[in-house]
């Protein structure tokens, strides 16, 4: 997203006061100089999403099927990548102790809050980041994928994978302000051009882009890849890149022309995409492949591939540091991994 502190999957099991994070250590993760430090943390990691204002990492953990009795939201330390906080959501049946499970994630920094999408209950929720207080739940986003945010706007968008609708909600007062349905969609992956408020998702059902503008509630539509499931914007905001998981690529986009201008393969089950604003680098997280793959999309070429933990889940990128939670259980106790990748210039 362009202009942005903050972007956007995983599942793990509650932790306990006293938890605690085992590095496994530094070292070289590719002939081009970058580095990667991994760290045990729970089982079931989905996403993370960073906080500059509070130089924080927030990852969500939900285990299992419904009912699902396991999930928290984790305040982890981005340098060390210790749990630094633990936050149980809401229960939602006291009869089976299921739990508000939280999946997508993304965060405010304006209004210091955290947004998550709760996939198996059909909502989003808020926290705050300050004191981990549970704010709001705005039901009637069917299966609620991932969320972002524009601060610019003070909106927050969040994709309805199960009835091809895209939401957005005053990131303020919490209240829905825009419902855009588009009848057989899949959106998934999301992302918002601050600049001019329009959001892209990415729509797996129909190997396109969903764009909606802020001044129009009609969509335009602009092909991708082969099972587009994440998608992200260049710094200019004239770009997309999608992480197609059916074909193991990344789609260039030229969102003016509206056509897919080169196409990379990085890996089988490409799951997740981060561009850098800064270099024009493109990472895209292979769950299949355990790895990541940096990208030139410039040349269109793989520039890097870095090792990670087996089923990388999602990939946060900040400046040139980004995180990858994965579905590993290679962890201390069978907990899944972050991963913190500096990347080579």
């Amino acid at each position: 997203m362009t202009s942005r502190t903050v972007l956007a999957t995983a599942v793990a099991v509650a932790l306990t006061a006293g938890s605690t994070v085992a590095l496994a250590g530094t070292a070289s993760a590719g002939a081009s100089g970058s580095t990667a430090t991994t760290a045990s943390l729970v089982r079931g990691l989905y996403q993370s999403a960073y906080s500059e204002r509070n130089d924080a990492l927030w990852v969500t953990v939900a285990v299992g099927r419904p009912p699902v009795t396991t999930s928290s939201l984790l305040k982890v330390d981005p340098d060390t990548l210790a749990i630094e906080k633990t936050i149980t959501p809401p229960v939602t049946d006291a009869a089976t102790g299921a739990l508000e499970a939280v999946y997508g994630v993304a965060v405010d920094d304006e209004h210091n809050t955290v947004w998550v999408t709760n996939t198996r209950n059909n909502s989003v929720a808020v926290y705050s980041q300050r004191t981990g207080a549970h704010l709001a739940t705005l039901p009637n986003v069917a299966h609620a994928r991932e969320i972002v945010v524009d601060d610019e706007r003070d909106t927050v968008w969040a994709s309805a994978f199960g009835d091809g609708t895209l939401v957005a909600y005053d990131s303020k007062t919490f209240e829905e302000k825009r419902r855009i349905t588009v009848e057989g969609a899949g959106p998934a992956g999301l992302d918002v051009n601050e600049d001019t408020g329009t959001v892209y998702a990415s729509d797996l059902n129909g190997d396109r882009i969903i764009e909606v503008s802020a001044k129009s509630d009609t969509p335009r539509f602009v092909p991708a890849g082969d099972g587009p499931i994440s998608v992200a914007l260049s710094a200019n905001g004239r770009t997309a890149y999608t992480a197609d998981q059916t074909a193991g690529t990344v789609s260039v986009v030229d969102l003016r022309s509206g056509a897919v201008t080169k196409t990379v393969a990085t890996g089988a089950g490409a799951l997740s995409v981060a561009a850098d604003d800064r270099t024009g680098k493109v990472l895209v997280a292979n769950r299949a492949a355990a790895n990541v793959t940096v990208v030139d999309p410039r040349t269109g070429t793989v520039v890097e591939t870095i090792a990670t933990g087996a089923n990388p889940n999602h990939v946060e990128l900040e400046g040139r540091t980004a995180y990858v939670v994965d579905k590993s259980g290679a962890g201390a106790g069978g907990a899944d991994r972050i991963t913190r990748i500096r990347v080579a210039r």
